[in-house]
């Protein structure tokens, strides 16, 4: 059952059924959109009805009943967190924010050119490194053992958002087996809840406004995984493509030059590397099944969709569409390329339909401003600075592209590679 609710799974079934699947699971009407028809039918022309989101059992209990903007239902309290987030923690006028990624993606190179010449663990490495910057940026601290404990409640908080309980399909049957479910639901928020009571205090302390930490978490939980995910599928989508990383390198030795490092204020000047970004966006988008909720009786595509229906979007397979991407399932920066990609007009705010790597309508993601610049900026770091080969010997086409499902579709198999420094100067 689960594993028909995957991208892949999901994607099996529209080839074989359509583009609009309506399934049941229990007294779950679930609706599986796969086609750019339908997500603008959904997320454009019938965006407010579907502006809600569902929830489990366990993402209601963790998110002390949808109090947090990504699970709250569409209304004044959603926006007004929506609102907050956008210009208190995504906004370029936070200098806190771009100045962590700014110097922690510096401190990625860094990391990386210590370990030069041996095999390293770039998708850990990267993680790690983006937990960093995010918690940095949220709450304007190096502290490392908080770092360090947050680490442990975000990998928990990961896992427990993923399950499902049979009472999310049979209601009437919410008491099975859950004893052991309740007393790990009830741990991890409460390690949650004392970790933000200190977050509280210190933010107080340093007389800053006491308000900014819970509005900080949804940063914290969604940033890690999506951002570091991303720049680890665009090192590998390269590796396993040689010829688009010497392609890239190529453009950042003409811009920036081998006597210094990238900057931030050479990014613009890339047109390449935004590229390649997009193309990574578009193979392995950050959030593959955006999940939606009918608030009211709907119909689509000719389709009665009752309240309550669970609503899947399938960005990974409208993303690959047959119907709207040529060579959809090869990673093929040039096709976003201005003035030589048949994709070069598309962009990543939502209103194309057949590339929705940030969502669409009401419910997209407020942060896409900030994520789309830390990936390009990681990535632009780990490949002007370093040359990458596959250890042992690995050949590109042996490469392991698998994924595993789950808020993000992260690698089944962290990223292992050798870097060799290109610069003539000290990263």
């Amino acid at each position: 059952l689960v594993d028909q609710l995957t991208h892949r799974g999901l994607a099996a079934l529209a080839k074989q059924f359509g583009g609009l699947l309506h399934l049941r699971f229990g007294w779950l009407h679930v609706f599986a959109v796969s086609t750019p028809e339908y997500a603008r039918a959904v997320l454009h022309e019938q965006d407010g009805a579907f502006s809600n989101r569902p929830a489990t059992i366990a993402v209601v209990y963790l998110t002390y009943g949808r109090s947090d903007m990504a699970f709250a239902h569409n209304g004044a309290y959603w926006r007004q967190m929506r609102k907050l987030c956008v210009t208190k923690i995504f906004s370029r006028h936070r200098a806190e924010t771009w100045l962590a990624v700014r110097e922690g993606y510096g401190a990625l190179a860094r990391e990386v050119g210590r370990r030069s010449g041996e095999a390293v663990n770039l998708g850990e490495l990267i993680f790690n490194l983006t937990v960093s910057v995010i918690f940095r940026a949220a709450f304007s601290t190096r502290d490392e053992d908080g770092l360090i404990e947050f680490v442990a409640i975000l990998q928990e908080f990961s896992r427990l958002l993923g399950l499902f309980h049979i009472g999310d399909f049979f209601p009437w049957l919410a008491w099975v087996g859950r004893r052991g479910f309740n007393r790990r639901l009830s741990t991890a928020r409460g390690a949650l809840d004392r970790f933000i009571d200190k977050i509280v205090d210190e933010h107080m302390r340093r007389g800053k406004n006491p308000a900014d930490p819970d509005a900080d978490l949804d940063m914290l939980f969604g940033g890690p995984e999506t951002v570091g995910s991303t720049t680890e599928w665009a090192m590998a989508e390269m590796m396993r493509s040689p010829g688009e990383l010497e392609r890239l390198q190529q453009e950042l030795a003409d811009v920036v030059g081998l006597d210094r490092a990238v900057e931030e204020s050479d990014l613009n000047k890339l047109p390449f590397l935004r590229c390649v970004v997009k193309e990574a966006l578009r193979m392995h988008p950050p959030i593959p099944v955006l999940l939606h909720e009918a608030a009211k009786d709907c119909v689509v595509g000719g389709y009665s969709v009752p309240r309550g229906s669970r609503v899947l979007v399938n960005a990974w397979a409208i993303n690959r569409d047959g119907g709207a991407w040529k060579d959809g399932d090869t990673f093929r920066p040039a096709r976003f390329m201005p003035g030589e990609g048949e994709a070069a007009g598309l962009d990543l705010k939502g209103s194309c339909y057949e590339f929705l790597p940030f969502g669409s309508g009401r419910r997209s993601c407020p942060a896409q401003g900030l994520g789309q610049h830390a990936v390009e900026f990681a990535v632009a770091q780990l490949a002007h600075g370093f040359n990458w080969k596959l250890p042992d010997g690995m050949k590109p086409t042996e490469l392991d592209m698998g994924d595993i499902f789950g808020l993000t579709a992260s690698r089944s198999t962290r990223l292992y590679a050798v870097p060799t420094p290109r610069l003539t100067c000290p990263m």
